[in-house]
């Protein structure tokens, strides 16, 4: 999973189309594009819950609650859904805008959760650790604005003196953490452990077959430095064969360099282990499950989690059997290099094909943002038994 400033966001233009405007909307799985975003629901409904600033009536975030609250009412209403029911609620409480007054154009990736052998405890074969979140690791932002705020501090180190940044990722590599009881599991492969961490989640295989699913759980809090940038400027890959798989062969290839080229990415992430319910898919911002092919990571500066986004990407044509990437995703995820109004992080799923595809996923593409129109949610919610 993949930096913004602290400054306010420049201004954006929303401009309202027809639905009929939306290239390839007909054709699109809303069925698909329902189920997440009933799943994003109640974590926003939650996390609303939890704000210490009123929600504002007749707001953007107001629209959004009204449309989750029917949405949930819709689903324990009994009654299953369909595509067209699905394409008939999106069509009724949402209206699209085209996002425009951008200075750049709009920029797809793709993100995924790996699948990777690792151990309980340290062996011969499994030595690199990943480190649970220290109990003097404090957030200075919320995890859901870290990837809009990213481009100073969003997490800090509580001493008896003040905050004080934490550990770089070096520092932790060469035993920072070390006696502190803070190891989760451990690991063959140091890249691999990297990338795990970039991706924000991952699926471990242990030794007994056993699976289970580790997710990020907070950040050392420094900003994010793509390695892959570090290898283009020392001229060490060509920018068009840079790719998550060639970043992958350099580093293998290169053991020795790779160490001090992946410390250059001074931001190290923390991760707990998922049980229960919350273990059957990697989670998102606020808890939100996330969606193969659905979940998009977005900028919180300008899109709020759980917003539905129509994204047009014509030149993705690696990752559906249609050809152009043209579908309704939800914003449930951020990324520390997730910047900018028609920035977005695909996520694809989990293992190796998912890697592949979010691997060569770096494409132009447009977004249309779905906002919620209050006048029918109003009639819906005064209509309602």
């Amino acid at each position: 999973m993949n930096s913004a400033s602290n400054k306010q966001p420049k201004a954006i233009t929303l401009d309202p189309v027809a639905f009929g405007d939306l290239p390839g909307w007909g054709d699109d799985d809303h069925l698909a594009a329902w189920k997440a975003f009933l799943a994003s629901c109640g974590p926003v409904l939650k996390a609303a819950q939890r704000q210490t600033k009123p929600v504002k009536r007749g707001s953007r975030q107001q629209g959004l609650l009204d449309a989750c609250s029917l949405a949930l009412a819709t689903a324990k209403s009994g009654s299953a859904q369909t595509r067209k029911g699905a394409r008939r609620f999106f069509e009724t409480y949402f209206r699209p805008h085209r996002v425009s007054g951008t200075q750049t154009e709009g920029l797809l990736t793709g993100y995924y959760e790996p699948a990777i052998k690792g151990s309980r405890t340290p062996n011969k074969t499994f030595q690199v650790p990943i480190y649970r979140r220290p109990a003097d690791l404090v957030n200075v932002v919320a995890e859901s604005e870290r990837g809009a705020k990213s481009a100073s501090f969003t997490h800090m180190r509580k001493t008896e003196h003040g905050l004080v940044p934490y550990l770089t990722r070096a520092e932790i590599e060469q035993g920072g953490l070390v006696g502190q009881g803070l190891e989760l599991m451990y690991f063959k492969d140091p890249v691999d452990v990297f990338f795990m961490q970039v991706q924000g989640s991952g699926r471990v295989e242990l030794p007994n077959g056993e699976k289970v699913r580790i997710a990020y759980d907070g950040k050392n809090g420094y900003p994010y430095t793509s390695i892959g940038r570090v290898l283009i400027d020392n001229g060490q890959i060509e920018p068009a064969a840079m790719s998550l798989q060639a970043l992958k062969r350099w580093l293998s290839a290169n053991r020795e360099r790779a160490k001090t080229v992946m410390w250059k990415n001074q931001s190290y992430v923390f991760f707990r282990e998922l049980s229960g319910e919350e273990a059957e898919a990697p989670m998102g911002a606020i808890g939100v499950p996330l969606q193969p092919g659905r979940s998009l990571a977005v900028d919180t500066a300008f899109h709020a989690l759980g917003t539905p986004i129509y994204v047009d990407a014509p030149d993705i044509t690696h990752a559906t059997k249609s050809g152009a990437f043209r579908r309704l995703m939800i914003a449930q995820d951020v990324g520390s290099a997730i910047m900018g109004p028609e920035r977005g992080d695909i996520y694809f799923g989990s293992g190796d094909e998912a890697g592949r595809l979010a691997g060569t996923t770096k494409q132009q593409g447009h977004f249309f943002v779905l906002l919620p129109d209050s006048a029918a949610l109003e009639r819906a919610t005064a209509s309602a038994p």
